[in-house]
């Protein structure tokens, strides 16, 4: 995989998220609970924008009349059906043997850190000789 800067930090909001054309493809990072995801901007089932999505909490049940929520944010609903995923991975909630969206790594570096890079310049010896800059190529 290549690797993309695609905005500081603070260009996605907490809670929200934001869209890059990426190799030919939507890519959409969310900005959920400190943490940044990102997956292809398309639901499985008919082609919807995930950027409109609802980002929802994982809602489990123990027994009959109790419910639990976790992972609050972290669950993404689609707009158009209501098909639900798991934002960490992609999977689906309700078929995850199935369904899933295409999920990407992320990483946050300092901008310090992403100067330094693989790439060198070249460079030139630089010599002064009386009022003369002399550059050997």
């Amino acid at each position: 995989m290549t690797r993309h800067i695609v905005a500081r930090t603070s260009e996605i909001p907490a809670g929200g998220n934001k869209v890059f054309g990426l190799e030919g493809r939507d890519i959409v990072v969310f900005h959920v609970n400190g943490e940044f995801f990102a997956l292809l901007n398309r639901c499985p089932h008919e082609g919807a924008p995930l950027e409109k999505a609802a980002c929802v909490a994982r809602l489990t049940s123990p027994q009959p009349g109790i419910y639990q929520r976790d992972r609050v944010g972290e669950m993404l609903r689609c707009p158009w059906h209501g098909w639900e995923f798991d934002m960490r991975n992609g999977q689906s909630w309700f078929d995850p043997k199935r369904f899933r969206i295409r999920s990407y790594p992320v990483a946050v570096e300092s901008g310090a850190e992403l100067q330094k890079g693989p790439y060198v310049a070249e460079t030139f010896p630089v010599h002064i000789e009386d009022n003369y800059v002399i550059v050997e190529v």
